[in-house]
């Protein structure tokens, strides 16, 4: 029911075009994350979805409708943006209840969803509170369960945890994985934010300028990138690239190596180097290494506690089976 296909669908301001022909096909069920470094258009491809954008060619299709010229109240999509966008004056409530109430639902019928949308977000106590009573977190649930009580056949999330602080944002991200799993409905979720997109998502879609670079699972991304941006993208801390003699070694122009695939050691190694900073996080230790051979700094990933420290002398030596190798125009080998 909540399929949606993107047929050659571009978009243009004038005469730049910000979205080339682009196709996209998101399954019934799954969880998309559209992600990208800011201006990569993965909103701009939301808001097309939406209908909040027109598309300037191209076709889209919803839950097997041609939808490409359907108003956006017409798509059965429910949207969350980045701003909670709620009635002060208003009661937890009536916010949740507002788009029924416009649609001139009855409302027997309105009560049953308000009460049902609550229970699964956990607001069942918040209901009568105003949104100036609630916390950033809870905010943030009203504003889901708006679009929950619409029953859509696929949720637009824009950005929904960029106000949050931190703990929070782990907290919430937990939340709309759950939320997906007990609704069995269509998601898709822009951000920025690569953890996000790897903890939350069934699928990927990694934009940059426009263009879909690769889609896949997460794991998919990670251990087999299509090229050296999604290489560079996904994977936190940022993977290692290495030019030079070291890359020419293995037939490549560019080698890329992951924090977590170099061992360290104190007295033998391929690759000598000076630890400049260390990053001691109890669960794990990131060095960054002064290598002076390579003429760069690599970021080392090592479980729990070390014992080196900024300064120390220390060897590196990737592991050679999950070395990844690009060519000149950064494609994997």
């Amino acid at each position: 029911m909540g399929k949606i296909v993107l047929n050659q669908v571009t978009k243009s301001f004038g005469d730049t075009q910000v979205i080339p022909p682009l196709d996209l096909t998101i399954e019934d069920g799954e969880f998309t994350v559209f992600v990208g470094p800011s201006g990569c258009g993965k909103s701009t491809l939301l808001r097309l979805i939406a209908g909040l954008e027109d598309v300037s060619s191209g076709s889209i299709e919803i839950a097997g409708r041609e939808a490409t010229q359907l108003k956006p109240a017409q798509r059965e999509l429910a949207m969350v943006f980045q701003s909670y966008a709620l009635y002060p004056h208003m009661s937890v409530r009536k916010n949740i209840a507002f788009p029924l109430k416009m649609a001139k639902m009855d409302k027997a019928e309105i009560d049953r969803r308000v009460e049902s949308a609550a229970d699964i977000l956990n607001l069942t106590d918040y209901l009568e509170r105003r949104p100036g009573q609630l916390s950033g977190g809870q905010r943030q649930r009203v504003a889901i369960g708006r679009a929950i009580v619409r029953e859509p056949s696929a949720f637009l999330f824009d950005e929904p945890l960029s106000n949050l602080d931190a703990a929070l944002r782990v907290g919430m991200r937990l939340e709309i994985s759950e939320l997906h799993k007990r609704l069995s409905t269509t998601m898709i979720y822009v951000t920025h934010d690569q953890v996000e997109a790897m903890t939350m998502a069934t699928k990927i879609v990694v934009l940059r300028a426009g263009v879909i670079e690769q889609v896949g699972s997460p794991l998919e991304l990670y251990n087999t990138p299509r090229n050296r941006f999604v290489a560079g993208f996904i994977g936190s801390p940022k993977m290692n690239f290495i030019e030079g003699a070291l890359a020419a070694e293995h037939d490549a122009h560019c080698i890329g190596i992951r924090p977590e695939h170099i061992d360290v050691s104190a007295t033998e190694g391929s690759i000598q180097g000076t630890i400049n900073v260390s990053e001691h996080l109890g669960s794990d230790t990131f060095f960054h290494v002064n290598c002076e051979a390579l003429n760069t700094t690599l970021t080392v990933r090592v479980d729990g506690e070390v014992g080196f420290n900024r300064g120390d002398t220390v060897f590196l030596t990737p592991k050679s089976d999950l070395i990844h190798r690009f060519d000149e125009q950064g494609l994997r080998l």
